[in-house]
């Protein structure tokens, strides 16, 4: 694995998961490390009028005790999706781009796909596309632990925790003069559309 950018999978990360993969080489999806709640695995970070909101991806309970990401399942009996899709639309829809990309990443999130790690991934090559981003991206085929080396962002991009990336401010939605980093991708392809790859 050495020299490869090594990331955690993300629900809809924010740009600095983005400007990562842009700036490496190739990139590795860990999938054998066991999973951990309340993490970018299954949740993001948006901005709506009533300040930062959280969307997470409910996950089967036994999914969520030691069991390796590959294998953790989501949970339909929940109405998630309704809610996500309800919450972008109106946290986004008055958003310049919104229209031009919402369609495409609603047909994903109703896919009713079974792994959280298959979700994952294909919003994640959706987003790319969205931001002519063209790497080599591969999952991980053992765990290794304790990486000493700079690629490794497996546990450092997390909805709870300070960046240190800085992300040159967009006009925002609902910002009331004040940028909010740290969003999710969509706040960004969303507010800013063809121009986004210029803000990672």
């Amino acid at each position: 694995m050495k020299g490869d950018l090594i990331l955690s999978t993300a629900y809809f990360p924010p740009a600095e998961y983005f400007s990562l993969i842009n700036s490496a080489g190739s990139v590795l999806i860990e999938q054998e490390e066991n999973y951990i709640r309340q993490t970018s695995r299954n949740r993001c970070s948006i901005l709506s009028s009533n300040g930062i909101l959280i969307l997470s991806v409910p996950v089967m309970k036994g999914s969520s005790i030691k069991a390796c990401v590959k294998d953790v399942t989501i949970d339909y009996s929940k109405r998630w999706q309704q809610v996500h899709l309800r919450t972008l639309v109106s946290a986004y829809n008055r958003s310049p781009y919104f229209q031009f990309y919402f369609e495409s990443l609603e047909r994903i999130l109703l896919g009713n796909k079974k792994y959280l790690l298959d979700l994952n991934d294909e919003l994640l090559f959706k987003c790319l596309e969205i931001l002519n981003i063209n790497k080599c991206i591969k999952h991980t085929s053992f765990y290794e632990a304790g990486l000493a080396r700079d690629m490794d962002f497996r546990y450092s991009i997390t909805p709870n925790s300070a960046s240190v990336f800085i992300c040159r401010p967009y006009i925002q939605v609902f910002n009331s003069n004040k940028f909010v980093p740290g969003l999710s991708i969509l706040d960004l392809i969303f507010n800013t559309g063809p121009e986004a790859p210029q803000y990672i």
